[in-house]
């Protein structure tokens, strides 16, 4: 994806970061002892020690706005020159309506418009690469944020999903730039719908819809088949990360960050065998903060802001793949 050549080319760059995590802090002890496991199972097989959960009286929409109050902030454009706000999550305030065009209200985005987007844990690299494109074509900001609040959708008798899942919120403001190279130079995204009902919540939706005497385990996530999403997972994220390098024209050694989605610390050490990615390029929170789905990767952003030293024209690379199964990889340059 080139953005070069045109004598009206603009760039896009990151006007202001955001994040936030619920206070309650829910060590592996506690599911441990829930779930009859030894002390330390989780975080040696996950790499998680902790992760947050949202208090009762949060919903989706509070931490959204939370994280994207915060790249507002720091970015001090005027609110009203936003022109759209992508929110991706898959756990909105209501099935109906969409959750976006309140968390726009709510930050004064008065001229903003606003959408949700359901791509899972690919969800932010979705939102990504489509507002990148709306910042060039119409030259106004455009804020994505990404959010969830897992912990009401974690089956807690099962053990692949009550281990991993979390609640956090990240915000990603983007700007027209003069700098022609920056914003988005690759991208490559990837569905995969075999792998559709690895990862899924069977009732709620038209196929399964809610009933009389439904069982409340039917509206919580299931994973079937770990070793295949693991399998598939790792695939997806290091195949679309070579194709969005390719089309860079970059190698995995010119990139300054990887930021991959924090599914779990194997998932993530497993692509960055495949890449050849050193260490020292990785930006993690998966320790203390597990895997909040499509909000790991903004999140993480923000928050790596605090200790890495972003400056314009590094490039940084992000991966991501979850269920349905979706994915996909963006190679941005700061």
């Amino acid at each position: 994806m080139s953005v070069a050549g045109s004598r009206n080319s603009i760039g896009v760059e990151i006007a202001g970061l955001g994040h936030y995590a619920p206070e309650r802090i829910v060590t592996n002890a506690e599911i441990e002892q829930q779930l009859g496991l030894e002390a330390g199972w989780i975080e040696r097989r996950t790499g998680i020690r902790s992760r947050r959960w949202a208090h009762d009286d949060q919903a989706l929409s509070d931490i959204a706005i939370a994280a994207g109050e915060r790249a507002l902030e720091r970015a001090g454009l005027a609110r009203k020159d936003v022109g759209l706000l992508l929110l991706a999550t898959s756990t909105p305030d209501h099935l109906l309506p969409p959750s976006a065009p309140l968390v726009a209200h709510r930050l004064g985005l008065s001229r903003a418009g606003g959408i949700d987007m359901a791509g899972a844990c690919a969800g932010f690299v979705y939102a990504l690469s489509l507002a990148d494109s709306f910042v060039r074509t119409r030259r106004v900001p455009v804020l994505v944020i990404a959010g969830n609040i897992l912990s009401r959708r974690i089956n807690p008798e099962e053990r692949a999903s009550a281990i991993l899942f979390a609640d956090a919120a990240g915000a990603v403001l983007l700007a027209p730039s003069s700098r022609e190279n920056a914003g988005v130079i690759g991208c490559e995204l990837a569905s995969e719908g075999d792998g559709y009902d690895l990862i899924k919540i069977p009732s709620g939706g038209s196929r399964q819809p809610f009933r009389m005497g439904l069982d409340p385990i039917e509206t919580l996530m299931s994973l079937s088949d770990g070793r295949a999403v693991f399998q598939k997972a790792v695939a997806m994220m290091t195949d679309t990360s070579r194709a969005a390098l390719t089309q860079a024209g970059l190698s995995i050694s010119d990139i300054d960050h990887w930021i991959p989605h924090q599914a779990n610390a194997r998932i993530i050490e497993a692509v960055r065998g495949r890449l050849g990615c050193s260490a020292d390029q990785v930006i993690s929170t998966v320790p203390d903060y597990a895997n909040s789905s499509a909000a790991s990767i903004p999140f993480t952003l923000s928050k790596g802001a605090e200790a890495r030293d972003y400056r314009s024209s590094q490039v940084v690379l992000f991966s991501a793949a979850g269920a349905g199964l979706t994915g996909g990889a963006v190679v941005f340059r700061l």
